[in-house]
């Protein structure tokens, strides 16, 4: 295994990290709520007062960051080497698994496992492990799909 000094980026990732970090530890401190993108957009599925505002604020930053990225740098080339079929399959069940695990990666891998959350650490573990296993048939079993 080499690794691709072209596509090594820690500063970005770093930096994305942090980011990341501080905005759900400001999440938690203002508004008592745990930064799972899974859970704040569901939260707008079934909506109640008080709640949308920063349900949509949220998902607007979100939305927003790689329009305001492109005003200082280009935005990375996207390659999808796959069928449109095969990303609406795993798209659904990503979001099957969602439900299943009361939670998404954001949710359990940055808040709940910062907060210490033994639920969170399965679930992280269970998320790193199916991913590993569906790399593994994806690219050795099936052949590269």
């Amino acid at each position: 295994m080499t690794i691709d000094w072209t596509h090594f980026t820690p500063m970005t990732a770093l930096t994305g990290g942090i980011m990341i970090g501080l905005a759900a530890v400001i999440l938690i401190l203002v508004n008592g709520r745990i930064a799972g993108i899974s859970g704040i957009l569901g939260g707008l599925l079934t909506p109640s007062k008080g709640e949308n505002t920063w349900r949509v604020a949220f998902l607007l930053g979100m939305v927003s960051a790689p329009l305001i990225w492109v005003v200082v740098a280009a935005l990375p080339a996207i390659e999808i080497d796959t069928s449109t079929p095969l990303l609406v399959i795993a798209g659904l069940l990503v979001g099957f698994g969602t439900r299943m695990g009361s939670g998404c990666t954001s949710g359990h891998g940055v808040c709940g496992l910062s907060r210490l959350s033994p639920r969170s650490l399965v679930a992280t573990a269970l998320f790193m492990a199916m991913g590993f296993v569906t790399v593994y048939i994806v690219r050795h079993v099936l052949g590269g799909v």
